[in-house]
């Protein structure tokens, strides 16, 4: 079996931050968001990884690299446009060849792995297997129709839902999926639609199987589902100190500091990872926080955030909780007269005062 990661999109819904960076490398407790699809893959003992990506921009394949480092071999494939999740099958038959293979959206993250996916597909002799999880706004995804224990029907974003279920990012096919992306026609939005593909399985008599996700599943489509998957993964962290922490500090909980980083005068209370050469002094740092390489957070507390690499968050006497900081972004308090806010805020941005 062999997996099909996409890393592609334009991340529209979390700018600014991808307005300099792919979404799949926004780092999720300081681990890039395609690292955990490819890890899922290689602990479910699949090693031959294609992994499509925007043909104008050469960042994921950069970053990622061949794969040697996490176990497996990527396979990159160039999409010209974003046409679709069928047209990303589409242009991946020759890498995939006669394999059955999963089909991984690269900014999709569950609990648990794909290990029971697979067996599912395979005990169930399946032409398609889908995962279903149960969301709050089902018409922003592809909807089900079920009766008994059966998938008669599949509609992508529909206005009125049929189920409060949506077809997740985590599917598994056999060969079948080529005949059905090979004979539907483009969507209204120009794209050829996987639940259009399903459907065709569906019409043509294909065995399609499903599984409900019973633990957690983000789509970090949004700026929230990052901190909403980052407090999710920091959940299951264990304590990991390779920094220094200094006698005037208490750090409790399970916390990770990567070497080089020093915690001075300081209040750390997990779940928290802090990565490399990272200083936090005379500072409070609260539950659900990642904090990247290289920041510096003097006499400020900071709480349920993401701060990326070489943030500075220097005398800012109000807690900082539910934010997103991307790189190099410098946050202190003014100290000339008249006392003034003084932004320098990039398209798209958010800022809320009190």
């Amino acid at each position: 079996m062999k997996a099909l990661i996409t890393s592609g999109g334009r991340g529209t819904r979390l700018r600014p931050l991808t307005h300099t960076q792919n979404k799949h490398l926004i780092p999720i407790a300081n681990k890039p968001i395609l690292y955990y699809a490819i890890d899922y893959c290689r602990e479910a003992g699949i090693t031959e990884i294609g992994i499509v990506y925007n043909a104008d921009s050469d960042a994921v394949p950069k970053a990622i690299g061949d794969g040697s480092e996490r176990g497996v071999k990527i396979t990159y494939i160039p999409q010209e446009a974003p046409l679709g999740l069928g047209h990303v099958i589409k242009v991946s038959q020759e890498f995939i060849g006669n394999d059955s293979f999963v089909f991984y959206l690269g900014d999709n993250m569950v609990v648990g792995g794909l290990k029971r996916f697979i067996k599912a597909f395979e005990k169930a002799n399946s032409n398609c297997h889908l995962t279903l999880a149960k969301v709050k706004e089902p018409q922003r995804f592809g909807v089900p129709e079920i009766k008994g224990k059966r998938i008669t029907k599949i509609e992508e974003k529909p206005e009125r839902p049929k189920s409060d279920f949506a077809v997740s990012g985590i599917y598994i096919y056999d060969t079948s999926i080529f005949e059905a992306v090979n004979n539907i026609d483009f969507s209204h939005r120009g794209e050829l639609e996987i639940s259009d593909a399903h459907q065709y399985l569906l019409d043509k008599g294909y065995k399609l199987t499903y599984s409900e996700i019973t633990g957690w599943w983000k789509d970090t489509g949004k700026p929230y589902d990052l901190l909403e998957a980052n407090r999710l993964i920091l959940d299951n962290i264990h304590a990991d100190i390779k920094g220094k922490i200094d006698d005037d500090s208490l750090v409790t909980g399970n916390v990770q500091i990567e070497k080089g980083s020093q915690i001075i005068n300081s209040v750390i209370r997990g779940p928290v990872v802090i990565g490399k050469n990272s200083i936090i002094e005379n500072s409070y740092i609260g539950p659900f926080t990642s904090i990247n390489d290289n920041c510096i957070i003097k006499n400020s507390e900071v709480e349920f955030s993401l701060l990326l690499k070489e943030c500075r968050v220097i005398d800012v006497h109000i807690r900082i909780e539910h934010s997103l900081l991307g790189n190099d972004v410098e946050i202190i308090k003014s100290h000339g007269k008249p006392s003034t806010h003084h932004f320098f805020i990039g398209d798209q941005s958010r800022v809320e005062l009190i």
